[in-house]
């Protein structure tokens, strides 16, 4: 079986018991994502949560990559065409914010 992650996070939208318990028995990820307003019984007491606001830097750097129209088509036959360009676009998006 290939890399299995420790953790998953997500949104509201994951909040479920079923797939927790789907994903901790059979890959063994722990699932982070913050409770529902309609959820009876809260299901994680907040640490596991701090995760979860660090998430925003990763959807950031995909907001910033999927600005640049060549990595969202993939206009790249070969893997390391498109490597190469996403390390391109990682510099500019670096020397733009410095």
């Amino acid at each position: 079986m290939a890399d299995v992650p420790e953790r998953l996070i997500g949104d509201k939208a994951y909040d479920s018991d079923r797939l927790d318990a789907r994903l901790l028995a059979h890959y063994g990820t722990e699932l982070i994502a913050p409770n529902r307003i309609n959820r009876r019984v809260p299901r994680q007491d907040g640490r596991p949560l701090r995760r979860y606001r660090r998430r925003r830097k990763i959807e950031r750097l995909f907001a910033w990559l999927f600005n640049f129209r060549r990595l969202v088509v993939r206009y790249e036959y070969h893997a390391e065409n498109f490597q190469e360009f996403l390390h391109l676009t990682a510099a500019v998006i670096l020397l733009r914010h410095l």
